[in-house]
């Protein structure tokens, strides 16, 4: 039988290792020359805005499950790349950081009881969203980045 929390809640834990094994073997140069997706990132710029995302989500997790219906800011992760210097990073740095948010999270979520998952919070772009909604944008969120740097890092290793 589906446990559809359990199963997100598992994809979570899921993510960490697999953003490991993708970076096994990544040397700083080639984490800088492999870029991709729509904004063009480099891998270390993806790197720091999973982290800093991840981060956001804690604290909108949180905000749902301790207050009635919050307000949930958005962010410019364009401006936020630059403010922060993603460019100028360190990609192990970065993923250490976005793994103690991850954990953080799935202990979090772990720990919820089942009727949590239906809190809700106002997002500033979204609208109405719920534990759930996050956690299944998060899920989306880290296949779409995991697929990003893949697709980064091959192509800077064909291209040599």
């Amino acid at each position: 039988m589906y446990n559809t929390h359990r199963d997100l809640v598992d994809a979570l834990a899921a993510s960490p290792d697999t953003f490991t094994a993708l970076m096994e073997d990544v040397d700083d140069a080639l984490a800088r020359r492999a870029r991709g997706g729509d904004e063009g990132w480099s891998v270390v710029e993806v790197l720091c805005h999973v982290r800093d995302a991840e981060g956001r989500t804690v604290e909108r997790a949180e905000a749902m499950r301790d207050t009635d219906d919050p307000s949930l800011a958005a962010y410019d992760q364009d401006a936020w790349a630059v403010e922060r210097d993603y460019a100028g990073d360190d990609p192990d740095t970065a993923l250490a950081a976005f793994m103690a948010y991850r954990a953080q999270l799935v202990g979090d979520l772990r720990a919820l009881p089942a009727g949590a998952w239906d809190r809700a919070g106002h997002h500033a772009e979204a609208g109405r969203i719920t534990i759930e909604n996050l956690v299944l944008h998060d899920v989306s969120h880290d296949a779409q980045h995991l697929g990003q740097i893949a697709r980064a890092l091959r192509d800077a290793r064909s291209a040599g």
